[in-house]
């Protein structure tokens, strides 16, 4: 029996597309890590900062404990205060000097609007919103900066982190990033960005998890 054998063209065109779309859906899962598709859709707090994003990643994780066990977390976050909880080796070779704490620290619970919280000693986003045991919203500049280009900036972006009270005295935790393209070409750098991000987020939310649900337990 003769055997059909395909085109060599034909199949390096289907290796091809079957590579572009295993990227394709690795690169989604990350950028939606453990969102349900009603979470995908909700508006969360900061959502109307940027109400035409170019790319969007929401994240999501369940948490066993209530949402004011989890909220101590959240407030401490930033560099020179309770940290990422990422990966601190691969942010300290950016100089980022991360140090992510299991402990909640009181003197770091106090968090306010326009307030900074620092990524790396150099870099830091603005408090825009803020509901303790609710969200935390952050974004590059000043308050009221309005619509601007960011100093030059080439993209504008919003980071928020958004609790819901769960069954079970547990909580969900989502995490949603928005970009905005400020200048041409800027989507080179977002695209990147915003799938790195989600890589370190994903092991931000296991450490926020992990931290809180033992906390939670030694109370």
């Amino acid at each position: 029996m003769a055997r059909y054998r395909i085109p060599r063209p034909v199949g390096i065109g289907l290796a091809l597309a079957t590579a572009g779309w295993g990227l394709w859906t690795a690169r989604y899962s990350l950028l939606h890590w453990g969102a349900t598709h009603a979470e995908l859709q909700e508006t969360l707090p900061g959502d109307e900062l940027i109400p035409d994003p170019r790319r969007v990643a929401t994240r999501s994780i369940t948490i066993d404990a209530p949402p004011d066990a989890v909220w101590p977390w959240i407030a401490q976050l930033g560099q020179g205060r309770g940290g990422l909880y990422s990966y601190d080796g691969l942010e300290n070779l950016a100089g980022c000097e991360i140090h992510s704490l299991d402990q909640i620290v009181p003197e770091l619970q106090t968090i306010e609007v326009d307030d900074e919280v620092r990524l790396h000693p150099k870099v830091a986003l603005t408090v825009w919103s803020v509901q303790p045991g609710s969200h935390l919203v952050l974004r590059p500049g000043p308050v009221g900066r309005g619509d601007g280009d960011l100093d030059g900036a080439p993209f504008d972006y919003t980071w928020a982190f958004v609790l819901r009270r769960h069954p079970g005295r547990r909580t969900r935790l989502l995490v949603r990033e928005r970009y905005a393209l400020l200048r041409p070409g800027a989507g080179a750098i977002v695209e990147p960005l915003a799938v790195v991000s989600s890589f370190m987020g994903i092991k931000q939310l296991r450490g926020i998890r992990d931290r809180a649900a033992r906390a939670a337990v030694d109370r």
